[in-house]
Protein backbone atom coordinates (compact mmCIF):
# COMPACT_ATOMS: atom_id res chain seq x y z
CA UNK A 1 0.00 0.00 0.00
CA UNK A 2 1.37 3.31 -1.08
CA UNK A 3 1.44 5.99 1.25
CA UNK A 4 -1.27 9.24 0.14
CA UNK A 5 2.04 11.66 -0.34
CA UNK A 6 3.92 9.11 -2.47
CA UNK A 7 1.40 10.17 -5.68
CA UNK A 8 3.27 13.76 -5.51
CA UNK A 9 6.69 12.98 -4.73
CA UNK A 10 6.41 10.96 -7.95
CA UNK A 11 5.41 13.97 -9.97
CA UNK A 12 7.77 15.71 -8.20
CA UNK A 13 10.60 13.06 -9.22
CA UNK A 14 9.13 12.85 -13.24
CA UNK A 15 8.79 16.57 -13.20
CA UNK A 16 12.78 16.98 -13.20
CA UNK A 17 13.25 14.15 -15.42
CA UNK A 18 10.50 15.43 -18.20
CA UNK A 19 12.93 18.70 -17.21
CA UNK A 20 15.82 17.25 -18.47
CA UNK A 21 13.60 15.41 -21.16
CA UNK A 22 12.84 18.83 -22.85
CA UNK A 23 16.00 20.82 -22.04
CA UNK A 24 18.05 18.14 -24.28
CA UNK A 25 15.66 19.15 -26.84
CA UNK A 26 16.41 22.82 -26.70
CA UNK A 27 19.54 22.57 -26.44
CA UNK A 28 20.04 21.96 -29.88
CA UNK A 29 17.61 24.59 -31.26
CA UNK A 30 19.45 28.35 -29.16
CA UNK A 31 23.23 26.86 -30.71
CA UNK A 32 21.80 26.46 -34.36
CA UNK A 33 24.47 29.70 -35.23
CA UNK A 34 27.63 27.72 -33.25
CA UNK A 35 27.05 24.53 -35.14
CA UNK A 36 26.41 26.06 -38.44
CA UNK A 37 29.90 28.23 -37.70
CA UNK A 38 31.58 25.23 -36.70
CA UNK A 39 30.33 22.37 -39.03
CA UNK A 40 29.86 24.52 -42.16
CA UNK A 41 26.25 23.41 -42.60
CA UNK A 42 23.68 25.26 -43.88
CA UNK A 43 19.97 26.16 -42.62
CA UNK A 44 17.91 23.02 -44.66
CA UNK A 45 21.02 20.71 -43.29
CA UNK A 46 20.35 21.88 -39.71
CA UNK A 47 16.53 21.42 -40.11
CA UNK A 48 17.24 18.18 -41.70
CA UNK A 49 18.45 17.08 -38.27
CA UNK A 50 15.71 18.65 -36.28
CA UNK A 51 12.99 16.84 -38.99
CA UNK A 52 14.92 13.61 -38.12
CA UNK A 53 15.11 13.89 -34.41
CA UNK A 54 10.92 14.38 -34.21
CA UNK A 55 10.62 11.72 -37.06
CA UNK A 56 12.34 8.99 -35.19
CA UNK A 57 10.69 10.02 -31.77
CA UNK A 58 7.61 9.75 -34.37
CA UNK A 59 8.18 6.37 -34.78
CA UNK A 60 9.32 5.25 -31.67
CA UNK A 61 6.50 6.59 -29.80
CA UNK A 62 3.88 4.30 -30.54
CA UNK A 63 5.76 1.32 -29.72
CA UNK A 64 6.87 3.54 -26.14
CA UNK A 65 2.82 3.32 -25.65
CA UNK A 66 2.51 -0.40 -25.99
CA UNK A 67 5.58 -0.98 -23.61
CA UNK A 68 4.00 1.29 -21.35
CA UNK A 69 0.88 -0.75 -21.58
CA UNK A 70 2.96 -4.54 -20.99
CA UNK A 71 6.04 -3.83 -19.42
CA UNK A 72 6.88 -2.08 -15.64
CA UNK A 73 6.48 1.70 -16.61
CA UNK A 74 9.41 2.61 -13.73
CA UNK A 75 12.20 0.72 -16.33
CA UNK A 76 11.25 2.11 -19.36
CA UNK A 77 11.22 5.36 -17.45
CA UNK A 78 14.90 4.43 -16.28
CA UNK A 79 15.98 3.09 -19.66
CA UNK A 80 14.51 6.49 -21.59
CA UNK A 81 16.15 8.76 -19.63
CA UNK A 82 19.57 6.84 -19.16
CA UNK A 83 19.97 6.54 -23.28
CA UNK A 84 18.45 9.67 -24.24
CA UNK A 85 21.10 11.73 -21.65
CA UNK A 86 24.01 9.71 -22.91
CA UNK A 87 23.00 10.62 -26.81
CA UNK A 88 22.93 14.16 -25.75
CA UNK A 89 26.41 13.28 -24.57
CA UNK A 90 27.40 12.16 -27.56
CA UNK A 91 25.99 14.87 -29.36
CA UNK A 92 28.16 16.91 -27.77
CA UNK A 93 31.16 14.68 -29.60
CA UNK A 94 29.91 14.93 -33.19
CA UNK A 95 31.80 16.12 -35.94
CA UNK A 96 29.62 16.31 -39.10
CA UNK A 97 25.99 16.30 -39.98
CA UNK A 98 26.13 12.47 -40.12
CA UNK A 99 27.27 12.03 -36.22
CA UNK A 100 24.49 15.01 -35.77
CA UNK A 101 21.87 12.61 -36.93
CA UNK A 102 22.68 9.39 -35.17
CA UNK A 103 23.34 10.93 -31.61
CA UNK A 104 21.00 13.65 -31.73
CA UNK A 105 18.28 12.68 -34.03
CA UNK A 106 18.57 8.75 -33.69
CA UNK A 107 19.88 8.48 -30.02
CA UNK A 108 18.38 11.57 -28.46
CA UNK A 109 15.27 11.39 -30.03
CA UNK A 110 14.37 7.34 -30.08
CA UNK A 111 15.17 7.45 -26.38
CA UNK A 112 12.83 10.85 -25.23
CA UNK A 113 9.98 8.75 -27.30
CA UNK A 114 9.89 6.47 -24.39
CA UNK A 115 9.23 8.57 -21.94
CA UNK A 116 6.30 10.28 -21.61
CA UNK A 117 3.63 7.79 -22.49
CA UNK A 118 4.73 5.38 -19.40
CA UNK A 119 5.27 8.45 -17.25
CA UNK A 120 1.68 10.08 -17.68
CA UNK A 121 0.10 6.57 -17.44
CA UNK A 122 1.96 5.93 -14.08
CA UNK A 123 0.47 9.29 -12.69
CA UNK A 124 -2.49 9.02 -14.40
CA UNK A 125 -2.77 5.68 -11.81
CA UNK A 126 -2.05 7.28 -8.92
CA UNK A 127 -4.12 10.66 -9.92
CA UNK A 128 -8.21 10.18 -10.37
CA UNK A 129 -9.81 13.30 -8.93
CA UNK A 130 -6.54 15.66 -9.25
CA UNK A 131 -5.69 13.81 -12.46
CA UNK A 132 -5.61 17.13 -14.71
CA UNK A 133 -3.57 18.80 -12.02
CA UNK A 134 -0.58 16.29 -11.33
CA UNK A 135 -0.85 16.31 -15.68
CA UNK A 136 -0.70 19.92 -15.64
CA UNK A 137 2.15 20.35 -12.91
CA UNK A 138 4.28 17.81 -15.25
CA UNK A 139 3.54 19.49 -17.92
CA UNK A 140 4.99 22.49 -16.55
CA UNK A 141 8.45 21.30 -16.22
CA UNK A 142 8.57 21.06 -20.17
CA UNK A 143 8.21 25.13 -19.90
CA UNK A 144 10.72 25.22 -17.08
CA UNK A 145 13.02 22.45 -19.24
CA UNK A 146 12.74 25.03 -22.22
CA UNK A 147 13.03 28.14 -20.99
CA UNK A 148 15.90 27.16 -18.66
CA UNK A 149 17.76 25.39 -21.03
CA UNK A 150 17.38 27.86 -23.74
CA UNK A 151 19.37 30.47 -21.26
CA UNK A 152 22.04 27.81 -19.95
CA UNK A 153 22.93 26.49 -23.33
CA UNK A 154 23.01 29.50 -25.09
CA UNK A 155 25.62 30.90 -22.41
CA UNK A 156 27.52 27.82 -22.30
CA UNK A 157 28.08 27.59 -26.32
CA UNK A 158 28.97 31.57 -25.96
CA UNK A 159 31.70 31.02 -22.75
CA UNK A 160 32.52 27.30 -23.48
CA UNK A 161 31.48 26.38 -27.29
CA UNK A 162 28.30 24.47 -27.98
CA UNK A 163 30.06 20.98 -27.47
CA UNK A 164 29.78 22.05 -23.48
CA UNK A 165 26.10 22.65 -23.83
CA UNK A 166 25.85 18.83 -24.61
CA UNK A 167 28.53 17.14 -22.43
CA UNK A 168 26.69 19.00 -19.44
CA UNK A 169 22.91 18.45 -20.00
CA UNK A 170 23.80 15.24 -20.51
CA UNK A 171 25.80 14.18 -17.60
CA UNK A 172 22.62 15.49 -15.54
CA UNK A 173 20.37 13.22 -17.44
CA UNK A 174 22.60 10.60 -16.13
CA UNK A 175 22.70 11.22 -12.72
CA UNK A 176 18.97 11.98 -12.69
CA UNK A 177 18.57 8.50 -14.00
CA UNK A 178 19.88 6.96 -11.05
CA UNK A 179 17.47 8.79 -8.63
CA UNK A 180 14.45 7.12 -10.72
CA UNK A 181 16.25 3.74 -10.39
CA UNK A 182 16.14 4.10 -6.45
CA UNK A 183 13.28 6.31 -5.55
CA UNK A 184 10.47 4.97 -7.76
CA UNK A 185 8.15 2.05 -6.92
CA UNK A 186 8.11 -0.35 -9.61
CA UNK A 187 4.54 -0.43 -9.81
CA UNK A 188 1.69 -2.72 -12.25
CA UNK A 189 -1.12 -2.00 -14.01
CA UNK A 190 -4.04 -1.66 -11.55
CA UNK A 191 -6.30 -4.88 -11.70
CA UNK A 192 -9.91 -5.56 -10.26
CA UNK A 193 -8.77 -9.30 -8.83
CA UNK A 194 -5.08 -10.20 -9.12
CA UNK A 195 -5.57 -13.24 -11.35
CA UNK A 196 -6.83 -10.65 -13.38
CA UNK A 197 -3.49 -8.93 -13.53
CA UNK A 198 -2.20 -10.60 -16.70
CA UNK A 199 -5.72 -10.22 -18.49
CA UNK A 200 -5.05 -6.45 -18.17
CA UNK A 201 -2.13 -6.78 -20.27
CA UNK A 202 -4.06 -6.68 -23.61
CA UNK A 203 -2.71 -8.44 -26.78
CA UNK A 204 -1.61 -5.91 -29.59
CA UNK A 205 -4.72 -6.28 -31.67
CA UNK A 206 -6.84 -5.79 -28.92
CA UNK A 207 -5.06 -2.72 -28.01
CA UNK A 208 -5.38 -1.64 -31.71
CA UNK A 209 -9.12 -1.75 -31.71
CA UNK A 210 -9.44 -0.39 -28.20
CA UNK A 211 -7.90 2.90 -29.19
CA UNK A 212 -9.06 3.10 -32.93
CA UNK A 213 -12.74 2.74 -32.64
CA UNK A 214 -13.08 5.35 -30.18
CA UNK A 215 -13.20 8.01 -33.41
CA UNK A 216 -12.79 11.18 -30.72
CA UNK A 217 -9.19 10.20 -30.93
CA UNK A 218 -8.78 10.61 -34.50
CA UNK A 219 -9.86 14.13 -33.83
CA UNK A 220 -7.89 14.63 -31.17
CA UNK A 221 -4.52 12.95 -32.80
CA UNK A 222 -4.90 15.42 -36.07
CA UNK A 223 -5.35 18.04 -33.55
CA UNK A 224 -2.61 17.50 -31.51
CA UNK A 225 -0.21 17.08 -35.04
CA UNK A 226 -1.79 20.93 -36.08
CA UNK A 227 -0.46 22.00 -32.88
CA UNK A 228 3.08 19.61 -32.77
CA UNK A 229 3.76 21.47 -36.50
CA UNK A 230 3.25 24.81 -34.40
CA UNK A 231 5.31 24.14 -31.17
CA UNK A 232 8.35 22.12 -33.24
CA UNK A 233 8.48 24.82 -35.59
CA UNK A 234 8.23 27.58 -32.97
CA UNK A 235 10.55 25.83 -30.75
CA UNK A 236 13.38 25.45 -33.65
CA UNK A 237 13.74 28.45 -35.27
CA UNK A 238 12.16 30.84 -32.71
CA UNK A 239 16.17 31.65 -31.04
CA UNK A 240 17.24 32.48 -34.74
CA UNK A 241 14.42 34.70 -35.69
CA UNK A 242 15.10 36.68 -32.53
CA UNK A 243 19.28 36.57 -33.26
CA UNK A 244 18.97 37.38 -36.80
CA UNK A 245 15.74 39.68 -36.87
CA UNK A 246 16.28 41.89 -33.81
CA UNK A 247 20.40 41.05 -33.19
CA UNK A 248 20.07 39.45 -29.66
CA UNK A 249 22.88 37.52 -28.78
CA UNK A 250 22.41 33.34 -28.38
CA UNK A 251 22.32 33.42 -24.76
CA UNK A 252 19.50 36.65 -25.20
CA UNK A 253 17.49 35.07 -27.94
CA UNK A 254 17.28 31.18 -26.10
CA UNK A 255 15.97 33.11 -23.15
CA UNK A 256 13.59 35.55 -24.68
CA UNK A 257 12.70 32.91 -27.47
CA UNK A 258 10.88 30.87 -24.80
CA UNK A 259 10.61 32.67 -21.25
CA UNK A 260 7.80 34.78 -21.90
CA UNK A 261 5.87 32.08 -23.94
CA UNK A 262 6.49 29.74 -21.08
CA UNK A 263 5.69 31.85 -18.45
CA UNK A 264 2.55 32.45 -19.40
CA UNK A 265 1.21 29.18 -20.44
CA UNK A 266 2.50 28.44 -16.86
CA UNK A 267 -0.06 30.10 -15.87
CA UNK A 268 -2.40 28.56 -18.80
CA UNK A 269 -2.04 25.27 -18.40
CA UNK A 270 -2.87 25.84 -13.97
CA UNK A 271 -5.59 27.70 -14.93
CA UNK A 272 -7.17 25.34 -17.79
CA UNK A 273 -6.89 22.44 -15.24
CA UNK A 274 -8.43 24.39 -12.37
CA UNK A 275 -11.35 24.93 -14.37
CA UNK A 276 -11.68 21.44 -16.30
CA UNK A 277 -11.41 19.78 -12.91
CA UNK A 278 -13.72 21.63 -11.26
CA UNK A 279 -16.41 21.55 -14.06
CA UNK A 280 -15.98 18.04 -15.16
CA UNK A 281 -18.03 15.82 -13.05
CA UNK A 282 -21.48 18.28 -14.12
CA UNK A 283 -19.84 18.97 -17.53
CA UNK A 284 -18.28 15.96 -19.21
CA UNK A 285 -17.63 17.79 -22.47
CA UNK A 286 -15.28 20.20 -20.22
CA UNK A 287 -11.86 19.13 -21.06
CA UNK A 288 -12.38 18.95 -25.04
CA UNK A 289 -13.95 22.89 -24.82
CA UNK A 290 -10.49 23.96 -23.06
CA UNK A 291 -8.18 22.79 -25.79
CA UNK A 292 -10.67 24.56 -28.34
CA UNK A 293 -10.74 27.80 -26.60
CA UNK A 294 -7.27 27.59 -25.98
CA UNK A 295 -6.21 26.75 -29.84
CA UNK A 296 -8.99 29.11 -31.56
CA UNK A 297 -7.71 32.16 -29.67
CA UNK A 298 -3.82 31.58 -29.23
CA UNK A 299 -3.85 31.62 -33.28
CA UNK A 300 -4.12 35.12 -33.36
CA UNK A 301 -1.14 35.79 -31.11
CA UNK A 302 1.25 33.52 -33.42
CA UNK A 303 0.09 35.68 -36.14
CA UNK A 304 0.94 39.21 -34.04
CA UNK A 305 4.39 37.98 -33.47
CA UNK A 306 5.12 37.54 -36.98
CA UNK A 307 4.31 40.95 -38.00
CA UNK A 308 5.73 42.52 -34.68
CA UNK A 309 7.97 45.62 -35.65
CA UNK A 310 9.71 45.80 -32.02
CA UNK A 311 10.61 43.26 -29.53
CA UNK A 312 8.46 44.34 -26.76
CA UNK A 313 5.51 43.65 -28.93
CA UNK A 314 6.90 40.32 -29.92
CA UNK A 315 7.09 39.60 -26.12
CA UNK A 316 3.84 40.22 -26.02
CA UNK A 317 2.40 38.44 -28.60
CA UNK A 318 4.93 35.14 -27.26
CA UNK A 319 2.82 35.11 -23.85
CA UNK A 320 -0.60 35.60 -24.94
CA UNK A 321 0.01 32.76 -27.15
CA UNK A 322 1.63 30.65 -24.78
CA UNK A 323 -1.02 31.66 -22.36
CA UNK A 324 -4.24 30.26 -24.35
CA UNK A 325 -1.26 27.21 -25.58
CA UNK A 326 -1.00 26.26 -21.68
CA UNK A 327 -4.79 26.35 -21.88
CA UNK A 328 -4.48 23.69 -24.47
CA UNK A 329 -2.09 22.00 -23.03
CA UNK A 330 -3.72 21.54 -19.58
CA UNK A 331 -6.13 19.10 -20.96
CA UNK A 332 -4.09 17.15 -23.94
CA UNK A 333 -4.26 14.18 -22.55
CA UNK A 334 -6.74 14.28 -19.85
CA UNK A 335 -9.32 14.72 -22.96
CA UNK A 336 -7.92 11.87 -24.42
CA UNK A 337 -8.48 9.62 -21.39
CA UNK A 338 -11.81 10.71 -20.98
CA UNK A 339 -12.71 8.58 -23.92
CA UNK A 340 -9.93 5.44 -23.52
CA UNK A 341 -9.76 2.49 -20.92
CA UNK A 342 -7.21 2.78 -18.75
CA UNK A 343 -5.26 -0.38 -19.86
CA UNK A 344 -5.14 0.96 -23.26
CA UNK A 345 -4.35 4.84 -22.07
CA UNK A 346 -0.66 4.50 -22.20
CA UNK A 347 -0.66 2.93 -25.75
CA UNK A 348 -3.45 5.64 -26.93
CA UNK A 349 -0.97 8.31 -26.03
CA UNK A 350 1.76 6.37 -27.87
CA UNK A 351 -0.03 6.50 -31.04
CA UNK A 352 -1.41 10.30 -30.71
CA UNK A 353 1.91 11.40 -30.06
CA UNK A 354 3.23 9.63 -32.98
CA UNK A 355 0.68 11.08 -35.78
CA UNK A 356 1.40 14.34 -33.92
CA UNK A 357 5.16 14.11 -34.29
CA UNK A 358 5.64 12.70 -37.69
CA UNK A 359 3.11 15.43 -38.82
CA UNK A 360 5.91 18.05 -36.29
CA UNK A 361 8.58 16.58 -38.16
CA UNK A 362 8.25 18.33 -41.22
CA UNK A 363 8.29 21.92 -39.02
CA UNK A 364 11.71 22.49 -39.21
CA UNK A 365 12.78 21.63 -42.55
CA UNK A 366 9.92 23.27 -44.31
CA UNK A 367 10.28 26.11 -42.20
CA UNK A 368 14.26 26.59 -42.71
CA UNK A 369 13.26 26.18 -46.82
CA UNK A 370 10.79 29.10 -46.45
CA UNK A 371 13.70 30.95 -44.52
CA UNK A 372 15.64 30.56 -47.45
CA UNK A 373 13.07 31.39 -50.48
CA UNK A 374 11.56 33.95 -47.91
CA UNK A 375 11.46 35.17 -44.28
CA UNK A 376 11.06 33.20 -41.05
CA UNK A 377 7.75 35.71 -40.41
CA UNK A 378 6.40 34.12 -43.60
CA UNK A 379 6.41 30.51 -42.01
CA UNK A 380 5.07 32.23 -38.53
CA UNK A 381 2.31 33.20 -40.60
CA UNK A 382 1.45 29.35 -41.94
CA UNK A 383 1.96 28.20 -37.83
CA UNK A 384 -0.74 30.29 -36.83
CA UNK A 385 -3.37 28.81 -39.71
CA UNK A 386 -2.49 25.47 -38.24
CA UNK A 387 -3.12 26.28 -34.74
CA UNK A 388 -6.78 27.51 -35.70
CA UNK A 389 -7.06 24.77 -37.56
CA UNK A 390 -6.18 22.62 -34.64
CA UNK A 391 -9.14 24.31 -32.63
CA UNK A 392 -11.87 23.51 -35.47
CA UNK A 393 -10.83 19.80 -35.48
CA UNK A 394 -11.08 19.45 -32.10
CA UNK A 395 -14.88 21.15 -32.06
CA UNK A 396 -15.78 18.36 -34.91
CA UNK A 397 -14.53 15.47 -32.17
CA UNK A 398 -16.86 17.05 -29.74
CA UNK A 399 -19.88 17.49 -32.20
CA UNK A 400 -19.36 14.45 -33.91
CA UNK A 401 -18.20 12.06 -31.96
CA UNK A 402 -17.40 12.46 -28.27
CA UNK A 403 -20.82 11.48 -27.26
CA UNK A 404 -20.50 7.74 -28.00
CA UNK A 405 -16.89 7.63 -27.11
CA UNK A 406 -16.99 8.88 -23.49
CA UNK A 407 -16.01 6.60 -20.84
CA UNK A 408 -17.42 7.16 -17.99
CA UNK A 409 -15.10 8.20 -14.60
CA UNK A 410 -13.69 5.07 -12.47
CA UNK A 411 -13.90 4.94 -9.40
CA UNK A 412 -10.51 5.16 -7.50
CA UNK A 413 -8.67 1.87 -8.18
CA UNK A 414 -10.86 0.39 -9.92
CA UNK A 415 -10.78 -0.85 -14.33
CA UNK A 416 -12.57 2.07 -16.41
CA UNK A 417 -16.41 1.13 -17.04
CA UNK A 418 -18.28 0.59 -20.28
CA UNK A 419 -18.23 3.79 -22.61
CA UNK A 420 -21.88 5.21 -22.74
CA UNK A 421 -23.77 4.91 -26.04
Amino acid sequence: MKKPEYKWQLVGILWFAYFLNQGDRQIFNVVIPLIKADLHVSDVQIGLVATMFTLVYGICVPLAGFAGDLFRRKWIIFLSLLTFSVGTLLTGLSTGIFLLIVFRSIATGGGEAFYYPAATSLIGQFHQKTRAMAMSIHQTSLYAGIVASGFIAGWIGENYGWRMAFLSFGAVGVLWALVVLFKVNDTPMPAAKPEEEQAEKAAFSDIIKGVFSRKTVWFLSLAFGCMCFVNVGYLTWMPTYLHEEFGLSLSEAGLHSTLYHFLFAFIGVLFGAQVSDRLAARRRQIRMEVEIIGLLLGAPFIYWLSKAGSLPACYVAMGLFGFFRGMYDSNLFAALFDVMEPRYRASSMGIMLSFAFIIGALAPVILGWVKTVASLGQGLVLLAALFMAGGGLVWMGLKFCFAKDYFSPEPAGQPGRQPTK
